[in-house]
């Protein structure tokens, strides 16, 4: 495995925790207060301190986890106005109430949930080795600038979409969400006050007309503060930071809403189309694990909800195989045959000229809500995926339908199996 962090001779010894978890992040720590709220000695390895999470994130209300507490206990913001514009002038409205996580509140309630089992270690994670047979043995992993390393039964990658451990596998090679954000003050609104804008498709300035289409996230935080952000949905190659602010900035100015003083900014670049990852002897998890959606980008609801499970799979399993059954968990069959249907949708997505882009969300959000929003959730099983999948195909309009078909049949034994799945009854 040359270029691996899995090599590497042991160093002197340290005590064992029951995990140890690569990463610092929403998906990690989640992950990390399962495993000590059921009574595990966890270890968090991360470069900083616990720290309130940097990026913005935002969730559907009702996907957010209850074992954490009431929803709202996570919330900085909830929408009830949610729009999207796209193939047409007027908004599509969403009617699903929509969230800004509150990440200083998100990152106490895990400490909280964690407790005293849960030692937080600053470091970077360097080269690991396995130490003993696959039941009763442990990881040992270099941290650099320590003289002796850090010992764990389980070895937990959360370290983010490039991976710690072992990188994902991208079909036909990495394609990328980027978006760049801010926050500011408006002397005029951007967005309708009180609303949300998940997706915005309109083209008021000349230069939004030509290249890459992009689209408009928006949130508006209170008083005259916004978040507006210039999202490209995915790419290959993706679109770059400075055209991503130059494309905000036209479209800003050109609604006559150009930004005061800015607060912070957000840079966002990450792969979409990572392919269900093998099991292997080092649990992945969040982003390195593949658990971003292959369609919106979202996944920290999904790591914080899926996090107890996985946790119990592994600890009822801690004699034999945690990490096996812990990827069980994480990625049965059936979410493995949800995914290829995933990735075939994303092909169709890379395949289809800019102007397409807009109308086929415009079919996508006309369709019922319950479908649009199964097929945004993580966890909707692949015969789900394929009938709405047809569903849409038969409403879009010509221009979207002939890429679409013609990327089914490019991918013509995946688009086989989508099609037996959707044959499924259920």
């Amino acid at each position: 495995m040359s270029g691996s962090p899995l090599v590497g001779p042991a160093t002197a010894e340290a005590p064992i925790s029951d995990a140890l978890v690569i990463g610092g992040g929403p998906a990690g720590l989640a992950l990390a207060a399962e495993f000590a709220a059921r009574g595990a000695r966890v270890s968090v390895l991360a470069p900083h301190l616990p720290s309130p999470f940097p990026a913005t994130y935002g969730a559907w209300l009702d996907e957010l986890p209850t074992h954490l507490g009431h929803p709202g206990t996570l919330t900085r913001q909830v929408w009830t106005d949610i729009r999207a514009y796209a193939g047409g002038p007027e908004p599509l409205p969403l009617l699903r109430p929509y969230a800004l996580l509150d990440n200083a509140a998100l990152l106490d309630t895990l400490l909280t949930r964690a407790g005293p089992g849960l030692s937080w270690q600053r470091g970077r994670a360097g080269r690991a080795r396995r130490c003993g047979g696959a039941r009763g043995g442990h990881w040992e992993v270099e941290v650099e600038g320590r003289p002796s390393p850090l010992r764990a039964r389980l070895l937990i990658d959360a370290s983010g979409a490039g991976g710690w451990a072992r990188g994902l596998e991208y079909p036909g090679g990495p394609a990328l969400q980027t978006a760049y954000g801010l926050v500011a003050e408006f002397r005029r609104p951007p967005i309708a006050p009180g609303s949300a804008v998940w997706m915005d498709y309109r083209t008021p300035a000349p230069a939004l007309r030509r290249g890459p289409a992009t689209f408009l996230y928006a949130m508006h935080l209170g008083g005259a503060h916004y978040f507006v952000e210039e999202t490209s949905l995915i790419a290959r190659p993706g679109v770059g930071r400075t055209e991503l602010r130059a494309r905000l900035l036209a479209r800003l100015d050109a609604a006559g809403t150009p930004p005061g003083q800015v607060e912070s900014e957000e840079w966002v670049s990450f792969p979409m189309n990572a392919a269900a990852p093998p099991p292997g002897p080092v649990l992945a998890y969040g982003a390195a694990g593949g658990l971003v959606h292959p369609v919106s980008g979202f996944q920290v609801a999904g790591a914080l909800t899926q996090a107890p499970g996985v946790a119990q799979a592994a600890l009822g399993a801690w004699d034999n195989d945690p990490a096996g059954a812990a990827w069980e968990a994480l990625w049965p069959p059936e979410r493995r045959a949800a995914r290829e249907v995933h990735l075939l949708g994303v092909r169709a997505l890379l395949g289809l000229p800019p102007r397409a882009l807009p109308q086929f969300f415009r079919a996508f959000f006309e369709l019922p809500p319950e479908q649009w929003q199964a097929f945004l959730a993580p966890q909707t099983p692949a015969g789900a995926l394929a009938r709405t999948m047809l569903r849409l195909f038969a409403g879009a309009p010509w221009g979207v339908r002939a890429p679409l078909a013609r990327a089914a049949l490019q991918e013509g034994p995946a688009s086989l199996r989508a099609l037996a799945a959707a044959a499924q009854p259920g």
